[in-house]
């Protein structure tokens, strides 16, 4: 039986995003994403259930919409942006659910803490741009605790704590197949 040949897939930072949201004195939601990040998947052949995923994102680059709290988040007290510049997740298993669903395991480092995460893949299927250049989407969804990586910043407050612990990631990303 032969083997398929390795396709190669690099993501299209034009028409994707990587984005967070956590829960701010417990009352609201307070979201923010990252502008810079790659990733690139391999996989046999077309087949998405081979895929091995790579991402990283260049913490530099958060954007909450306030300079301020970029700032901090970008201090020792959370990301450390001067000693640990990149977010990185590196897939161990892409398993499909059932029609479009998939679940992606796989190790997710930040601050040089590395956790296995799992998390909600719907595959939106695959067309060609004007250009001719062939693309896959993807919606991500899953949830971490910010804690099991070292981001435990906070401050006690009367009706709990100002930040939550639970962090909801969420990524809508196209890839683009390399020739």
């Amino acid at each position: 039986m032969a083997t398929q040949a390795t396709t190669k897939w690099n993501i299209d930072p034009a028409h994707s995003e990587v984005v967070f949201k956590l829960k701010h004195l417990m009352i609201s939601t307070v979201s923010g994403k990252f502008a810079k990040f790659s990733s690139t998947v391999e996989s046999d052949g077309e087949d998405f259930t081979t895929a091995k995923v790579n991402f990283s994102a260049d913490v530099n680059s958060i954007d909450t919409g306030n300079e301020q709290r970029d700032g901090h988040l970008k201090a020792a007290d959370f990301f450390d942006a001067v000693q640990y510049p990149q977010i990185t997740f590196a897939s161990t298993k892409f398993e499909k659910k059932d029609g479009s669903n998939y679940i992606l395991y796989g190790d997710l480092t930040i601050r040089n803490v590395t956790k296995p995460v799992k998390l909600d893949v719907e595959y939106n299927g695959t067309g060609k741009d004007p250009y001719g250049n062939f693309k896959a989407g993807f919606s991500v969804n899953g949830k971490i605790n910010r804690s099991d990586f070292g981001l435990s910043w906070n401050v006690p407050l009367e009706s709990g704590v100002m930040l939550g612990e639970e962090v909801k990631l969420s990524a809508d990303v196209q890839f683009v197949k390399q020739s």
